[in-house]
């Protein structure tokens, strides 16, 4: 069992007054676990109102359970996992039992080990393992008390573990003041004052003789029944002081005024008693030793600190704990800074450097009246083996901190764009820019303002997709140049990028071009970066023909590249392969983009990197394989909290030309994406609509949004656009568009020379080749399209030959187009098509019993449970489907008993056959 809170008293007890449903919450929540099931609950309030008396009710309740409790420490909040540390500290002897990747992100944030610093959402994985490996012995009460001061990436960590917990026997328990953003949406208790009779009967718990009936009544009135309220501010006052109530207190009012009547008694303790409790209040471990040891050092000893009356505000047993946080939060802050520096410096001379350097550093730095080089230089250290940890919040503090203490203004310049980078990636964008400012005004020589531009640039970029960030970016690549042509050359590619993202003309993609072009050739052997930033400048400034060849060896560079340095460059590396039409590239390469990032946890760019897959993984056609990465993305983004736009859903309610579904996802996507200028959503949004009216026969409405496609700077998506245009040109009767829109098909579809590229084309021109022509387009698009896995593309051709035919009124060789069209329509699920091929072959005068689109098997199952049916047919273990769909094993295991009972089987083996593979499920290890 974990140790108790000390110090409780008769009061605390009593906070439990009136607490009757909120008990018999609790003891529902304690009794799920006999059932195997998870619960959460954040209990939140203000001070004084019973969350910790709650919360020990909890741990009292739980007779048969694993006990593990954290506390959050105001002073400790900058400390990386310092409270997650404490709450998994007794299961550390279970981490052998964890999954490799997860073991290593557990014992690098602990600091067991060292290495690169995990994902948080990795850490949050292991944690999950960790307490569902522990509770399969013994059922787990986790108790978190005031949350609201335990560090950001604790708490991070421990709000996805909530989220995720389910078929777990584990209960686990926040109590915060408020409640916090990484906790929205769990299940939540709200406690408020006692109920009168209650407060009544507490109040009289603690005052001494009759108080009139009017005056008790504005008592529990003015404190609004808070229990500790009640408790604390009739202590040390006379009957006759108490019959003027308390002065209309406000609600708000009433911490403070708790803590004046703490520090008011406190005043009245002898000195020695009163520097123990500042110690103590200073030191967040709880370490008895540390304290005395300080103690020590400023002349105070056991002898006479110990005074009466000590216990009541502190117990120094096993663990310092203070009677209450408001307590330890007045004592801390009514202390003179003089004192709170004398006692810091106390603290930082008995710390071990080796043992605990960041506490060490950051109590030097509480302890520095002014800017310190010496202190600054330790907590330049702390600040790297925070981030090392993954305690990007650490990382950033300790850095903020740093810039504070230093005196050289050069150096202060380097340390405040480290404080603004490092505050960047802990999201917190207006202090970044603050930081940026600092290196721009205390730089001294071109360099540090070079970077503390390109920082600065960072952060607008981060602050939304806006027009600001590609010329930011654009200059700061510029003035890199003389300092650093590497750095230049990436900050140039991060430019292009976010130009052709959200760039809603072409000016900023030109400028940018242009300048990449203007630079002197590498002094060494072209690296991948080199040739992909080459290859999209020739993109923009020349054409596609020149870019073609440059791209053809960017691609062959990356597929040599490990992955990790091919997911660096995000979606940038992944488009080469679509921007020269190789299919089996786009495919492959980023297959092992995701493959990488599942396996590193690199959870906040795997979203991003399944965006691309999945739409690589529709153009096949396998749309039960798309739909597993769709459900994928959407576990991934609720865990993580990050948004993705919903290109692959946009995709596959096109080609599946479910009407109402589509036109809703495609109006919704337009109005957010043009809302935040965000250039890509809409080009997606727009290519949709056009495949989807294309396959509905609609073909005014087709033409209307592939206009607009094509009339953006974006140079993927409104290329793919540019086949629709031509279709339902033709068939609008807009000659002219149609032919502009095959010319710029012709430009970017030649230089590639791939079948896919080719085939497309040729079926392009086949709509406006007369009729010598047209037939051997139409052959010579099917031929090529067959050779490749795009499914979708050939069926197309298949049904634009077919009408030809029938309107050449071969109608015997139209039937036979026709039926193979509206089969491959059939069995891929491609709705609207498959009827519009029907309604051609009907037009033939053949009779076709009409099928249904073919339903997956088990298509009952939801979407989570078929997602984990896929992994387990294609042979991954429990702990492995865990690791991907961010589950504890016992949670999978839970979901695997439904689908078999839903497919009516017993055994994995099984579902080989009730869920026939596909063949791009790309689901390998």
């Amino acid at each position: 069992m974990a140790e108790r809170r000390q110090g409780a008293g008769h009061g605390e007890h009593v906070a439990l007054l009136g607490r009757g449903p909120e008990c018999a919450e609790i003891d529902r929540m304690l009794a799920a676990v006999d059932t195997g099931e998870s619960r959460v609950l954040v209990v939140h309030g203000i001070a004084g109102v019973g969350k910790s008396a709650l919360i020990e009710y909890a741990e009292n309740a739980a007779e048969n359970m694993h006990v593990l409790r954290a506390v959050g420490v105001e002073s400790e909040m900058e400390l990386p996992f310092a409270t997650l540390h404490q709450l998994c500290a007794p299961l550390l002897d279970r981490l052998e039992r964890l999954p490799d990747p997860q073991r290593a992100a557990l014992e690098t944030v602990f600091g067991l080990r060292s290495g690169a610093p995990p994902e948080r959402f990795l850490v949050g994985l292991a944690v999950l393992s960790l307490l569902s490996d522990a509770s399969e012995r013994r059922p787990l009460l986790c108790a978190v008390d005031d949350a609201q001061w335990v560090d950001q990436a604790s708490l991070q960590v421990l709000g996805f573990v909530a989220r995720r917990l389910l078929a777990e026997s584990v209960v686990l328990i926040f109590g915060a003041r408020e409640r916090s953003r990484d906790l929205l949406g769990l299940p939540e208790l709200e406690l408020t004052g006692l109920r009168d009779a209650d407060a009544h009967t507490l109040l009289d718990s603690v005052t001494y003789g009759r108080l009139d009936q009017h005056v008790r009544d504005r008592i529990v009135s003015e404190t609004k029944g808070n229990p500790l309220a009640l408790l604390e501010l009739p202590r040390g006052l006379t009957v006759t002081q108490m019959a003027g109530g308390f002065g209309l207190l406000r609600a708000d009012a009433l911490p403070g005024r708790i803590e004046q009547s703490f520090l008011a008694r406190i005043a009245a303790l002898p000195e020695q008693t009163r520097t123990l409790l500042l110690i103590a209040a200073a030191e967040p471990v709880g370490d008895p030793a540390l304290v005395w040891a300080a103690a020590a050092r400023l002349g105070v000893t056991p002898a006479e600190a110990l005074a009466d009356g000590t216990r009541e505000w502190l117990s120094l047993g096993a663990r310092v704990t203070f009677r209450h946080p408001l307590v330890r939060s007045a004592v801390y802050r009514s202390a003179a800074e003089e004192d709170r520096r004398t006692v810091h410096l106390a603290l930082a001379e008995v710390t071990d450097p080796d043992v605990d350097p960041d506490r060490r550093a950051w109590h030097l730095a509480s302890a520095a009246p002014a800017p310190d080089e010496s202190v600054a230089a330790e907590l330049e250290k702390s600040a790297d083996r925070a981030r090392a940890r993954g305690g990007l919040a650490a990382a950033a503090a300790f850095r903020q901190r740093c810039v504070a203490l230093t005196v050289d203004a050069s150096r202060r310049a380097d340390r405040a764009v480290a404080a603004a980078d490092a505050t960047l990636q802990a999201g917190d964008l207006e202090a970044a820019g603050r930081y940026a400012d600092i290196a721009a005004r205390a730089a001294r020589n071109e360099f540090q303002r070079v970077r503390a531009r390109l920082v600065r640039s960072r952060v607008t970029f981060a602050g939304g997709l806006n027009q600001e960030a590609p010329p930011l970016l654009l200059d700061a690549a510029r003035r890199l140049e003389p300092f650093d042509m590497d750095l230049a050359r990436e900050t140039y590619l991060i430019a292009w990028g976010t130009a052709a993202l959200i760039a809603a003309h072409s000016d900023s993609l030109m400028a940018i071009s242009t300048a990449v072009r203007e630079l002197p050739p590498p002094d060494r052997t072209p690296h991948a970066l080199d040739l992909v930033l080459d290859g999209y400048a020739l993109l923009v400034t020349e054409s596609r023909a020149a870019a073609v060849p440059v791209l053809r060896r960017a691609l062959a560079a990356l597929a040599g590249l490990p992955v990790g340095e091919v997911s660096k460059w995000g979606w940038v590396a992944n488009a080469v392969s679509a921007a020269v039409w190789d299919d089996e590239a786009m495919r492959v390469l980023v297959g092992r983009v995701v493959e990488g990032a599942r396996a590193a946890g690199a959870l906040t760019e795997l979203p991003f990197s399944l965006t691309s897959l999945g739409i690589a993984v529709s153009w096949t056609g396998d749309f039960a394989a798309a739909d597993s990465i769709v459900a994928e993305i959407e576990d991934v983004s609720a865990a993580t909290g990050v948004p993705i736009a919903p290109h692959v859903e946009l995709r596959l309610s096109a080609l599946r030309g479910r009407t109402d579904e589509a036109e809703a996802l495609i109006a919704a996507t337009i109005e957010e994406a043009g809302a935040g200028g965000q250039l890509m959503g809409v080009t997606v949004a727009q290519w949709a609509a056009a495949v989807l009216y294309n396959g509905l026969g609609r073909y005014e409405q087709a033409l209307a949004a592939a206009k607009v496609c094509t009339r953006m700077a974006e140079l993927w998506v409104s290329v793919w656009a540019l086949p629709e245009l031509v279709e339902a040109a033709v068939r609008a009767g807009d000659d002219a568009a149609a032919r502009s829109a095959l010319d710029d098909l012709a430009d970017a579809a030649l230089p590639s020379g791939t079948d896919w590229a080719l085939g497309v084309l040729a079926r392009s021109r086949a709509l406006l080749s007369d009729e010598a022509k047209a037939e051997d387009l139409y052959r010579e698009a099917i031929e090529r399209l067959g050779r490749t896995e795009l499914r979708p593309e050939l069926a197309r051709a298949h049904l634009l030959y077919g009408e030809w035919l029938r309107r050449d009124r071969q109608r015997v060789e139209a039937r036979t187009q026709l039926k193979t069209a509206y089969e491959m329509f059939a069995s891929i699920g491609m709705e609207a098509f498959a009827e519009r091929a029907h309604r051609e072959l009907l037009a033939t005068g053949e009779s076709i019993r009409k099928r249904t689109v073919e339903a997956e098997s088990g298509e009952e199952l939801t979407p989570q449970e078929r997602q984990i049916a896929l992994l387990v047919r294609d042979g991954l273990s429990n702990p492995e489907v865990g690791t991907r769909l961010f589950l504890s094993p016992r949670t999978v295991e839970w979901h695997l008993r439904k689908v078999f009972a839903k497919l009516s089987i017993t055994s994995r083996k099984q579902l080989r056959d009730a869920l026939p593979p596909s063949d791009h499920a790309l689901t390998a290890r």
